[in-house]
């Protein structure tokens, strides 16, 4: 039964929101805050969402908790005066240089400034600026931007329960820093703390610049292919909304800004259902190494290199879509252009940092040379085809380039928590019965709340369990089932993000709006039940693939181009320093 209270002397409605913040947005109003994340524990530490309660005083709207029958006041007198004063101090304590900062134009507290009329700051400028961490190949740090609101703290913590950002110091002394420099760090690249960062303390390490550069190389051919949750998500920074699929606007703006030919990743998804299908279905007649882990998300790889170095045997030695489709174009694409490996760039367009740390990995090379030129991030997308001068909105929607562009539905879901789990099940299910699955839809996989799920598949009388996780805390407590034998499932799908690749660490900011992510995943399936093929194996183009040059999935030649070995990083961990 819902209670009511007052807001501006309005009676609202609320039931099971946590605190006043919920309840005052649920009403259709705001406060503005710095350090609250619905999906973090809420924190206080900003004491920019104040509002001033009739017989209580002030109060953090973040924290406290909804009673029946309180008068709450947003704008007055006192809580505009404290929301200025903190923006002054904020101010006064920042690097100011807005007009070439990262997040200039989608910073908080730029923003906020503007909002609240902050023209003359009466605090004396910082001069003691500290040094830019910029040693990772995926998040760059600048601490002089940093306004110790802890989001990127507990995102480390409650997301990743990795720790690797922390606060140090104390009084006008506190900074939050990892021990060592990112780049030397347990920092796994999933870039969840950028995204939760209201200013440009920490952001994605771009490489704008360098895929102008091959572009306007007249000697280079520059290629590029894009991951699944691209196309659901590059469109809110042209102002559509979460979910619409704006794929064949994307391969159009590809091609505006100069890119010689554009493919899809989900050509590479659909290819790893091969390979992992394959792989999952002798693993379970031999019962060894079982459960099998997925593969695709480098974040989670690396965690297990790093934490749980005993565990490597479980993971699928394939490697990710990614880092499938670009050795496939390395070796053929030069060919079909009549042109030396030298002289072709391969782009790939990712919603995730991480993928920056998997292209520079010695494994996704051949002869010394990556397969992956550069990743750029969704945003760094949206940011280029902005400096392009191309309108988004008004392009005509263009096809990809065959045969590398196309895909299955099994493919396009991968971007979702739950999709390469579904996508291997249609595929493992007809390749182990020889008989076609009906229901494609294992609606029991998906979910962009539900951080656990188990589902119990039956094949042809053999059941298999499968788990999907999201966020590095979940899969720690499923590592911790296998490690005691408790563990009943036979596959682990492992995606480091909240609700995965949707919410990479390189998309449009969604933390504030908990909807976003499901309207991105059911962009994804909306497209996947639209598509003519709903499984990998029945991609003519795959097909084909393995017929004129992989043979079959498992190959020699597939295990040279689509398969790796990962590496023990455990000796260097600073958790086993410590």
């Amino acid at each position: 039964m819902a209670n009511t209270l007052f807001i501006d002397g309005k009676e609202v409605e609320y039931s099971d929101e946590p605190n006043l913040l919920e309840v005052i947005r649920k009403a259709g109003m705001n406060v503005p805050t710095f350090c609250y994340r619905p999906d973090l524990t809420s924190f206080g530490a900003c004491r920019m969402c104040v509002v001033e309660v009739e017989g209580r005083g002030i109060q953090s709207s973040c924290t406290m908790p909804p009673e029946p029958g309180l008068k709450i006041h947003l704008n007055t007198e006192k809580t505009r005066r404290i929301r200025k004063t903190v923006l002054e101090l904020l101010l006064a304590n920042h690097d100011r240089s807005c007009l070439t900062c990262e997040k200039s134009g989608d910073c908080e507290l730029q923003k906020y400034a503007e909002e609240y009329g902050i023209k003359k700051i009466r605090y004396a400028e910082k001069d003691d600026y500290l040094p830019i961490d910029d040693s990772s190949p995926s998040i760059v740090r600048d601490p002089n931007k940093c306004i110790l609101c802890g989001a990127c703290v507990r995102a480390c913590t409650e997301f990743q329960g990795h720790s690797v950002l922390g606060f140090v110091n104390r009084g006008s002394k506190t900074v939050v820093e990892p021990v060592r420099p990112l780049g030397q760090s347990d920092c796994v690249n999933c870039g969840q703390c950028v995204a939760v960062c209201p200013t440009g303390a920490l952001t994605i390490k771009s490489n704008i610049d360098d895929v102008w550069a091959r572009i306007t190389d007249p000697s280079k051919r520059v290629i590029a292919h894009i991951a699944p949750s691209v196309r659901v998500a590059l469109g809110e920074m042209f102002g559509l909304e979460p979910g619409q699929n704006t794929i064949g606007k994307i391969d159009a703006a590809l091609r505006r800004i100069g890119f010689d030919m554009v493919f899809d990743t989900n050509f590479g998804a659909d290819l790893t259902i091969m390979e992992e299908a394959t792989e999952f279905l002798d693993r379970l007649k031999t019962g060894k190494n079982l459960p099998l882990f997925t593969s695709c998300c480098p974040a989670w790889i690396k965690y297990i290199e790093t934490m749980h170095p005993d565990m490597l045997k479980h993971l699928s030695s394939c490697k990710s879509p990614m880092s499938m489709q670009s050795p496939i174009l390395v070796d053929l694409v030069p060919k079909m252009l009549g042109i030396d490996r030298k002289d072709l760039t391969v782009v790939a367009i990712m919603p995730c940092t991480a993928k920056k740390f998997e292209a520079l990995r010695p494994e996704m090379s051949q002869n010394g040379v990556q397969d992956t030129d550069f990743v750029l991030t969704t945003k760094e997308l949206g940011k280029m085809i902005r400096n392009a001068g191309i309108d988004f909105n008004a392009l005509e929607p263009e096809k990809p380039d065959s045969p590398f562009g196309e895909y299955t539905g099994a493919g396009t879901i991968f971007g979702a928590s739950g999709g390469v789990a579904e996508a291997a099940v249609r595929t493992a299910y007809e390749f182990a019965t020889g008989e076609i699955l009906q229901d494609v839809d294992i609606k029991q996989l998906r979910g962009t709340t539900n951080r656990c799920r188990d589902v119990e598949i039956d094949i042809k009388g053999t059941k298999v369990v499968v788990r999907v996780v999201s966020t590095l805390k979940e899969a720690e407590k499923s590592l911790k089932e296998i490690k005691e034998g408790k563990a009943r499932f036979q596959m682990l799908e492992v995606m480091a993000c909240p609700g995965g690749c949707i919410n990479g660490g390189g998309q449009p900011t969604s933390c504030n709006d908990s909807k976003v992510k499901a309207e991105r995943a059911q962009g994804l399936y909306k497209e996947d039940k639209e598509l003519p093929e709903r499984k990998s194996h029945m991609n003519a183009s795959i097909q084909k693939l393995y017929q004129e040059f992989l043979e079959h999935p498992n190959s020699h030649k597939a295990h040279e181009l689509l398969h790796t070995v990962y590496t023990d990083r455990f000796a260097n961990s600073y958790r086993n320093i410590n």
